[in-house]
């Protein structure tokens, strides 16, 4: 088979390890970059013998399918320029800023009859990849992502920046539509929300409890969820995970049987760029497809209005103050 033509739009944090992984699997033949840094965009592609485009319109004829690492604010016209273009397109999560604009990329590719993926690469760890057929029909999640601050990602609130992964993760579990949202959250370091917490009911009946934070002193990514039967931890970043059993006794009460299990140390976003290269090269669906970013995206929305709603209610609601008579 003879390897896609590759480009990498953005080689900052990410975009210089998509660059990386394409110069290296044999399913691709890395073309060339483009960067709003001349100097950084040099540097990459010297480091993995491609080219440096001095813009989008200069690199699109000379590949098949480009990543799209851009800022999240300019994922939106990016990937529609290239989507236009005819180019099969992975794109950073968020799909987009916008629900109308994820929708907008979704109608689009199909229309160019383009792959679209979007990066939510914690769908590729590996330990989620132990773990998902021991998942059925969960009935409470729970999922922990914090983070310490950094200046990167600020341009879009944390809800965009990290809870976007395990609300994606959620809905990969078929939960149904999400009846209810409730959610809090607030600015902290940057102009946006640094902190949420939401709580989602689904037509299932399943309850998801997410909190995600770039606040934090400590890094976690944790996932727990219980089902009928059975009790499930899952650690994104230690790649272990945890099955607790309840099997009936010969006593009073049943037993429980803890299973330990772990992932491989295969990198996650070289699972996805395969599986993204894979879809190209065979037409199916992409594993994480653009209908996929957008369903995530609509219910980060969600999210957002509730934590807009709750703000409101707070600034509506009377002062209280205690006073002493005489």
């Amino acid at each position: 088979m003879t390897p896609l033509r590759a480009g990498v739009i953005g080689v900052g944090h990410l975009g210089q390890h998509h660059t990386r992984l394409y110069a290296s699997l044999p399913g691709a033949r890395l073309v060339g970059v483009v960067d709003q840094s001349a100097e950084r965009a040099r540097m990459i592609a010297e480091r993995h013998g491609a080219n440096v485009f001095g813009s989008l319109e200069e690199l699109l004829p000379q590949v098949d399918v480009v990543s799209v690492a851009v800022p999240t604010s300019s994922h939106y016209p990016v990937a529609k320029a290239c989507l236009q273009a005819g180019k099969h397109v992975l794109v950073e999560k968020p799909i987009a800023v916008t629900a109308g604009e994820a929708s907008e990329l979704v109608q689009l590719a199909a229309q160019r009859r383009c792959r679209l993926q979007v990066g939510h690469s914690e769908r590729f760890n590996p330990i989620m990849q132990v773990m998902r057929p021991h998942i059925g029909r969960p009935v409470f999640i729970e999922c922990h992502r914090l983070s310490t601050f950094s200046d990167r990602g600020t341009d879009v609130d944390v809800i965009l920046d990290l809870m976007i992964h395990d609300l994606d993760m959620v809905l990969s579990f078929n939960p149904g539509e999400a009846e209810e949202v409730q959610a809090a959250g607030v600015p902290v370091l940057s102009s946006t929300i640094d902190i949420a917490n939401a709580r989602i009911q689904f037509t299932s009946g399943c309850v998801a409890n997410l909190t995600a934070s770039r606040v934090s002193t400590n890094k976690m990514r944790r996932l727990r969820l219980f089902q009928r039967d059975n009790y499930l931890s899952i650690d994104f970043h230690t790649r272990q995970g945890m099955i607790c059993r309840r099997e009936a006794g010969t006593g009073v009460r049943p037993s429980i049987v803890i299973e330990q299990l772990r992932g491989s140390e295969e990198e996650p976003l070289k699972l996805q760029i395969e599986s993204f290269l894979t879809a190209v090269a065979t037409g199916h669906r992409p594993v994480v497809s653009g209908e996929d970013g957008a369903a995530a995206l609509n219910l980060a929305h969600r999210v957002l209005d509730a934590i807009e709603q709750f703000v409101r209610r707070n600034q509506d609601a009377p002062s209280q103050s205690t006073s002493t008579s005489p």
